[in-house]
Formats: structure tokens, sequence, C-alpha cells
């Protein structure tokens, strides 16, 4: 195979923002086939856009066209759209988070094991030249034992698409924007099992009628996700994790923190810093330079198509990001759960 003719299923924002422009920047290697979406003139608007021959309003026709797909459609599709493709023998980059529900992402993992195929989830932060120093780093943190997450946003709701959508989206910020950090943290941590997950999800701010909001306009009466969660997570290494993740949050600024303190050091991801003790001194490491690219979803393109190739090995693989949906399912199982 010289080229891989990849498929993209679901032509909104996240597939024109960042998976069709990284995959038509590897044309060496691969090239867009096909588009499929429930919208049919977005999808051949889309196709004339990027000079894409073949559109399709229903991606089972799809996939006699390409080799592999990128889903791009609402969480609740995921696992139908991914479990189907290897039926169809072509191999999955799916986007974050990996399904609805743990039991969806278990059946896509046997799915791809049952077809030999590729299985790759979104979790493009892990692309970052930030998080790809810090797991280098880790080395020098040795066994972690506290670990701190914040992802925050001060008044940015997406007033658009489906992200306050509890049917099509499973959930508010933790499923949207918190998988995130919650995934990076684990891979840094090499993702121990867990034993107890304990969360409290609010929506209180969002209840109220008339809000500022920074990212656009959104119906207070009817917002039934999560804007604000907490939880403290506990793992068998004996390690634990405090994690804070928010659209809406009343706070100075918007905030990305990830730091891991372990017996023998320490890091934070961003910026990224290494705190070591060495000669009888603290020592905190700043980089001057980092390795890697600008646009960590070219990296990901990259990983997905060579790893399809039998070039390389997923960075994401999908065992790991069905942890980050258990976890995620049992903060919203928690008893404290206050929504």
């Amino acid at each position: 195979m010289n080229k891989l003719r990849i498929g993209i299923i679901g032509v909104g924002g996240i597939a024109q923002g960042r998976h069709i422009p990284a995959f038509l920047q590897l044309n060496d290697s691969c090239e867009i086939t096909a588009l499929s979406d429930i919208n049919i003139d977005r999808a051949r608007e889309t196709a004339e856009k990027y000079n894409i021959p073949h559109v399709f309003e229903d991606y089972h026709e799809l996939f006699s066209e390409v080799d592999a797909v990128c889903i791009c459609t609402p969480n609740k599709f995921h696992a139908e759209i991914t479990i189907a493709a290897f039926e169809a023998g072509v191999h999955v980059l799916c986007e974050k988070p990996m399904a609805l529900r743990a039991e969806e992402c278990e059946a896509m993992v046997t799915a791809s094991k049952k077809a030999d195929k590729v299985l790759a989830i979104a979790y493009h932060y892990r692309f970052m030249k930030e998080a790809q120093a810090a797991k280098k780093a880790m080395q020098e943190v040795g066994t972690p034992l506290v670990v701190r997450v914040q992802a925050l946003r001060r008044r940015k709701v997406p007033g658009w698409g489906v992200f306050t959508n509890k049917d099509l989206q499973g959930g508010g910020s933790l499923i949207d924007y918190g998988c995130h950090l919650l995934d990076l943290a684990l891979w840094l941590m090499g993702n121990p099992n867990h034993l107890t997950v304990t969360g409290t999800a609010y929506n209180a701010l969002s209840k109220i009628p008339n809000q500022v909001n920074q990212w656009g306009s959104f119906n207070h009466e009817t917002f039934n996700v999560d804007d604000h969660v907490t939880a403290y997570i506990q793992f068998e290494n004996g390690a634990s994790m405090l994690f804070e993740t928010s659209w809406a949050a009343n706070i100075k600024d918007d905030a990305e923190h990830l730091s891991i303190s372990g017996v023998d050091g320490g890091l934070s991801v961003f910026p990224f810093e290494l705190y070591t003790t060495k000669n009888g001194m603290l020592l905190n490491s700043e980089a001057a330079w980092l390795p890697g690219e600008e646009e960590p979803g070219l990296s990901q393109a990259k990983n997905f198509i060579h790893t399809c190739l039998g070039k390389e090995e997923l960075v994401v693989k999908p065992e790991e990001a069905l942890q980050v949906s258990q976890i995620i399912d049992r903060i919203y199982a928690s008893e404290e759960n206050h929504l």
C-alpha cells in the first residue's frame, strides 16, 4: 500500500479545524478519498473545498472507498460507527472521548481485536511538545505520589454545536474538556489501576438566567450537563490525583495545570518545568527548547497513519482511553453528584 485512503465521518468543526488539515499535510503517506455527514449539503461543500472525490450521507457506503476512517461525530455515535468500520475491515481514529460509556468502549476494543485493525483515540494533548517532554522526564520524578490536575475555563460554556446536549454527548465539561488532562495525567503516571473514585459535579451556575458567557449563549432552562467537576482518585500503586475541570469557573484566568510530585522529583507540564534535588540543593529546570510539532494534531495524524502502515506503535492505546472513560463513569455515578 503506497498511500492510506482516509475517510472522514462527520465534517463539522473538529474535522475541518484539525483532522482534515493534518491529513492533507501528509499527502506522501495518505489521501482523503471520502467524506460522510448526515448533513449532505455540508459534506458536499466540504468535499468541494478540499477536492475530495467521494461524498456519502450514509457512512456505511464510505467504507468501500477507504482503508481508515476518522470519526468526528457526536459522542453518542462513536461506538456504533467504530464497530461498523471494523466489521468492514477499516482502521479507526475516533475523536475523544472514546464513547458515551465504558461498556461501549470495551465493545470497541473487542471489535478492534477481532478485526485486527488499529483503534486510536484522539487525545491529542499527549502529542503536545510539553507532554512529550514530561513523559521523557518521568524518570527524574520516580514513582508518582500526588498528581494535581486543573482544566479550568472562565465562563466559557460552548454555546454552539451539541456540547450541552446530554443525550448526544453524555455530559459536559468533564467528558468534553477535562478528559484531555485526565488522559494526559494517567499516561504520564503509566496508567496505574485505579481503586477508588469520588467525584462531585455541578451546574448551578449555568442554571441561572442571563449568564455572562464568553462562548455564545445557551438555554439555562434546559442545561442538564456538568459545568464544573471535582474528583479525588486513588490508585493501586498508592498514588492519588486531585482533579478539577470546568467550563464556567469564577476564577481570574483560564488554567491548564498538571503537576506530579514523585519520590525523586516533580514536574509541571504547562509550562514544562522539572523540580529535583542534587548536590544538596533544590533545583528548578526549564527547557530552553522542546522538540516536536507545533501542531499536535499533525503528530497525532502521523502516528495513526504510520501505525496503520505497520511502521509505529500507537501513542494512545485504546485500553488507556478506556480507563479514562471508566473513571469518567465513576465520577458521574458518584453519590456526591450535585446535578
